[in-house]
């Protein structure tokens, strides 16, 4: 990295963090420091929103994602905008009408407080393990790429995001998560047109899309039904939903940002404008993962984008092998530009037969460089530990740090912090909000002043960092990283979501027979993630039914609570 690229990483970083923490110095009372004190205007939380879901793994891992497998992840967020209609007609008039400070408090006036408290803790396990992985995703990436020390990065990140979230609360997130949504929005932006603007002469926007629907990435929507398969339209629209109601109307993470609005109007068009708004940037991140792939059609790839990994292979006896598949793959690369540029010249002079002709020999050329990946992953998998990583989470890094001109690496990596921090700040302020309000609270010290319990939520919030700064260090990745992280979701989200389904729409049930319907549904949801092949996103769905229709099976059976 140059001088400069430095200066604008630090200083971006600088400036976000400081300014939230000088707006919000003053914060000591308990509704400002855990819901805002409700001055929030609706842009302000449709930022803080799309920024908490929008963590480093998103912009790291979901190019990588369309750089392997195409477009067709958008699938996973064509649920959302629906969720977002429902939850602004149904949750946010109850959690108003109430004046929670978190979402599971409703459940212990609508049920008991043992399903109010198994929510929450349900809630406190799956977001303090997945805030480890946001904080290793972009830690470890950064250490293969740019040879920063792992440990190094990952306190870096933790503690900068502890600190501002202790100074300021709900209040320093949102600051701080506006400025850091520009910068990200920009920087991807500015990513796709420098990545057409270095394709050859002859190849622009056009010409790049017609490169990338000959190799199948522009495969958007999937209308077969399988529900084995991951990303189609029928599990996004079902299962994408049920996640998106339970991610977004039922984890303090998210209802915390928008339960600091001015008024239910306020919170509900924070709400839309996150319906309306995170397909298109999910759209554009992609496009630019698909970019970067019709890039590499024309300049040569590395064989493994891991060079941390690859290095290791090197180091070894296998030195010789890698090299031969190194010149191997250099050849195919060349038969593959090749057959590219043909591709190219066909489709400008609208030569239909030669367009064919030219995609048919792309394809085999793709077949080889496959064969030639899978022996290079062997090696990679032997000489690392046993560990089998998806070097596709850091493909877009990769490009970013050895093609992009100086000042923009430094942008693009803020662009990466920006969301680490933005996400994890959420993720702080949750978790100490939920443990304060539905444990400590309601069942330690029920009575004590409004300034014990924020000095309570700050102590809470730096135990929630350590402790995801330990699982971070600590932790391994599963399969990719993006991928990872919803399926985490969706093991515990169906469960949730059930109990606040239940909660809404079934007068007739009570809380003894949902909260055992619950524990049941846990149970399964662990056993089906374990012994099938079932797509995760449809855990949500199944969760959403098992506690409700176990609930209706149970509750006749057992009786009421004295």
């Amino acid at each position: 990295m140059s001088g400069l690229d430095w200066g604008v990483l630090i200083g971006t970083i600088a400036f976000i963090v400081l300014y939230g923490v000088w707006k919000t110095r003053k914060t000591q009372q308990m509704s400002a420091y855990l819901r805002a004190d409700n001055t929030e205007r609706w842009w302000m939380m449709g930022l803080s929103i799309m920024a908490t879901q929008a963590s480093a793994i998103t912009f790291l891992s979901t190019p990588g994602q369309a750089f392997d497998d195409g477009m067709r992840f958008i699938q996973f967020y064509f649920g959302l905008p629906l969720a977002m209609v429902v939850l602004s007609i149904t949750a946010i008039p109850i959690y108003y009408r109430l004046k929670v400070f978190t979402a599971y408090e409703y459940l212990e006036s609508r049920f008991d407080l043992k399903t109010r408290s198994l929510a929450a803790l349900l809630f406190l396990l799956q977001r303090g393990l997945s805030t480890g992985i946001t904080i290793y995703a972009p830690a470890i990436i950064l250490t293969a790429i740019l040879g920063w020390n792992l440990t190094a990065t990952i306190l870096f990140i933790g503690v900068v995001v502890t600190f501002y979230t202790v100074v300021g609360g709900t209040k320093a997130v949102s600051q701080t998560q506006r400025l850091q949504m520009a910068v990200m929005l920009g920087g991807m932006l500015a990513a796709a047109i420098v990545v057409v603007r270095l394709l050859p002469a002859n190849v622009g926007f056009p010409e790049a899309m017609a490169v990338a629907g000959t190799s199948g990435k522009l495969n958007l929507v999937d209308l077969s039904f399988d529900p084995n398969d991951r990303y189609n339209l029928w599990s996004g629209l079902i299962g994408g939903f049920f996640l998106a109601l339970s991610y977004f109307g039922t984890d303090q993470s998210q209802v915390g940002r928008y339960l600091g609005g001015e008024t239910i109007a306020q919170s509900r068009l924070g709400l839309l404008m996150n319906g309306l708004v995170k397909v298109p940037m999910q759209f554009l991140i992609l496009l630019v993962g698909v970019l970067v792939f019709v890039f590499y059609q024309f300049y040569a790839p590395p064989l493994y984008f891991n060079q941390q990994q690859a290095s290791n292979v090197l180091a070894s006896e296998a030195a010789p092998a890698w090299r031969d598949l190194e010149i191997s793959s250099q050849q195919i690369f060349q038969e593959k530009k090749a057959a590219t540029l043909a591709l190219v010249e066909a489709y400008q002079t609208e030569n239909k037969p030669g367009e064919e002709q030219a995609a048919h020999r792309m394809q085999q050329a793709e077949a080889k460089r496959k064969e030639i990946r899978q022996e290079a992953q062997l090696l990679v998998k032997t000489y690392n530990q046993g560990t089998d990583l998806k070097d596709t989470d850091y493909v877009f890094l990769t490009f970013v740090t050895q093609q992009l001109p100086r000042g923009l690496v430094g942008l693009l990596l803020a662009v990466v912090l920006c969301a680490a921090m933005g996400s994890t700040a959420s993720a702080f302020n949750s978790l100490a909000s939920t443990t304060v309000v539905d444990v400590y609270k309601r069942s330690l010290r029920p009575n004590a002043s409004d300034g014990h319990y924020v000095r309570a939520s700050r102590w809470f919030t730096v135990g929630w960092g350590a402790v995801s700064i330990f699982f971070a260090l600590f932790a391994s990745q599963l399969e990719n990283l993006i991928q990872a992280v919803n399926i985490l979701g969706s093991l515990f989200y169906g469960t949730i979501l059930g109990i606040f389904i239940a909660a809404f729409y079934f007068k007739r049930l009570r809380g003894n027979a949902v909260f055992w319907a619950a524990v049941l549904t846990q149970i399964i949801i662990f056993l089906l993630y374990q012994y099938t092949s079932i797509a995760y996103l449809w855990y949500n769905l199944i969760g959403t039914i098992l506690v409700v229709s176990l609930g209706f099976l149970l509750q006749p059976l057992l009786r009421k609570p004295a």
